[in-house]
């Protein structure tokens, strides 16, 4: 029979439950759980004193504030945050990347200007929330309406909370106009209009920077309803001209992946999480760039990307984010220990440091290639890179889809519902009970590895596969559910970890 916990390192002075354990459970000769343990959570493996640090994944997670005994359960009751000193290790353990041959390909489009793209929409993007109605109105119009049009995938109303105030280059205003510039010429929207009301801070030229579309303002169309017709006659010319693809194959190369988490629990950072970091160790092979990013969960594990940061520039563009997030929660009375959410600690997460590095396992083993600042455009072919933004799920991938990521995997095991519309989003259970609780929200159960049916690298070579179907017009299940115009949120520069 298989044991209900599992020992990650030898050095671990906690075991984690894969399932609900009760009280008097013997795990070995010499633990035997003194309370019931729910799935994901830690029991102490070996007597453990008031003030010690606590290791799991050989590495400190906190510090005990009472004498546990073995057998007990290890929670915020008897284990907190304390100050732990990081060796940042500058590039120590960054070695070269070995390329895989032969070289995959996937079915993408490829623009006019080169860009690749793994969708291909029509967007409707408001440069204020006064023009937010006409954009939704425009397309609704649209919705399930485009049968005569089989290659467009769409018509996106993206509209945002902001865009008018203080015309100054404010941090919210910059991180606001860098979004919404990345998605108008995101590779995979084939044409976009901006549409304003007429008197605000986000000048409609300054949003399409470039990109093949259009804009117009309520003010000179002469209100609302004159708008809509006028942008949906616009539509209507160029839907045969967007129409007007073929997929061909195109290397791994040209693929920005995304990695988001949400809905974590204690038992992410063993299945969900290590399984994508091997699948993006095999696209980073192939020459693709992934973007790992929610700087205030890499928190307290950030040692482990500066460690094999490819020099010693890019490891302190880390710490120095880093440094920022620090002050930025000092200045607002917080503590980035705040992050762990009440569905994180219930699934067993205990303090940040604890998540953070069960998170940053999804970047894999490869070296830390460059630093971003948020939705900055990211270049392709960097391998693992890293973007600054808060880990509040639709605010992070905003700045990594407006970065230009065509893809997203988003992992999950207290469940979530996601998507990033125009990039298509791959979700990743952590447990067989989340895939098959929520069938309709999850594309690959990652619990087969907690199950022992399956091993990290098997998973993540499904994950690999799946990656590339999805990225050659396969549908995910968010994109089936319809999800996706909603989570585009700009970061405003709000309190938010």
């Amino acid at each position: 029979m298989m044991n209900p916990c599992i020992q990650l390192h030898a050095n671990d002075d906690v075991l984690i439950a894969r399932e609900d354990v009760p009280a008097g459970t013997a795990l070995t000769d010499s633990v035997t759980t003194t309370a019931d343990i729910p799935a994901g959570h830690k029991v102490a493996r070996r007597a453990i004193a008031s003030g010690a640090p606590v290791i799991r994944y050989n590495q400190v997670i906190g510090f005990a504030v009472q004498d546990i005994r073995p057998g007990e359960h290890v929670h915020s009751h008897n284990l907190a945050m304390g100050h732990v000193d990081l060796d940042y290790a500058f590039c120590r353990d960054a070695k070269p990347t070995v390329a895989d041959s032969p070289q995959r390909t996937f079915m993408g489009i490829r623009r006019a200007d080169g860009r690749v793209a793994t969708r291909n929409y029509i967007a409707v993007i408001s440069s204020v929330n006064c023009s937010a109605t006409a954009a939704k109105m425009i397309g609704d119009h649209y919705r399930n309406a485009l049968g005569e049009f089989p290659n467009v995938d769409g018509v996106l109303a993206l509209t945002h909370k902001s865009g008018c105030g203080l015309d100054h280059p404010l941090p919210g205003i910059n991180a606001l106009k860098s979004a919404l510039a990345g998605y108008a010429r995101h590779p995979n929207i084939a044409h976009v209009i901006v549409v304003g009301l007429g008197c605000e801070i986000t000048n409609l030229g300054d949003v399409l920077g470039g990109a093949p579309g259009d804009s117009y303002s309520i003010q000179t169309e002469g209100g609302t309803q004159k708008l809509v017709d006028k942008v949906i006659a616009r539509i209507d010319e160029v839907l045969p001209e967007v129409n007007a693809v073929q997929r061909e194959p195109v290397p791994l190369a040209e693929l920005k992946l995304a990695m988001q988490c949400g809905g974590s629990s204690g038992v992410s950072g063993i299945s969900c999480n290590p399984a994508l970091g091997y699948a993006v160790d095999l696209l980073v092979r192939q020459g693709g760039t992934a973007i790992l990013s929610e700087t205030t969960e890499c928190y307290g594990a950030e040692h482990l990307l500066t460690a094999r940061a490819a020099s010693e520039e890019v490891g302190q563009k880390l710490v120095d984010r880093i440094k920022w997030w620090e002050a930025f929660t000092a200045k607002n009375n917080m503590v980035i220990d705040n992050n762990p959410s009440p569905g994180n600690k219930a699934g067993g997460l205990t303090t940040i440091i604890e998540k953070s590095l069960g998170s940053i396992a999804k970047g894999g083993t490869t070296n830390l290639n460059e630093v971003y600042q948020y939705a900055e455009p990211v270049a392709a072919g960097k391998g693992l890179v890293f973007m600054d933004a808060p880990a509040f799920d639709p605010v992070g991938a905003t700045a990594q889809v407006a970065g230009g990521a065509n893809l997203m995997v988003f992992t999950t095991d207290r469940g979530s519902a996601f998507g990033c519309k125009p990039a298509p989003s791959i979700k990743l259970a952590g447990s067989t009970s989340l895939y098959e609780r929520m069938p309709d929200d999850m594309d690959i159960n990652a619990g087969t590895i907690l199950d022992g049916t399956e091993s990290v690298e098997e998973v993540g070579v499904r994950i690999f596969e799946r990656i590339i179907a999805v990225a050659s017009g396969e549908r995910s299940r968010s994109e089936a559910m319809g999800y996706g115009e909603e989570e585009f949120c700009p970061w405003d520069m709000g309190v938010m970890l």
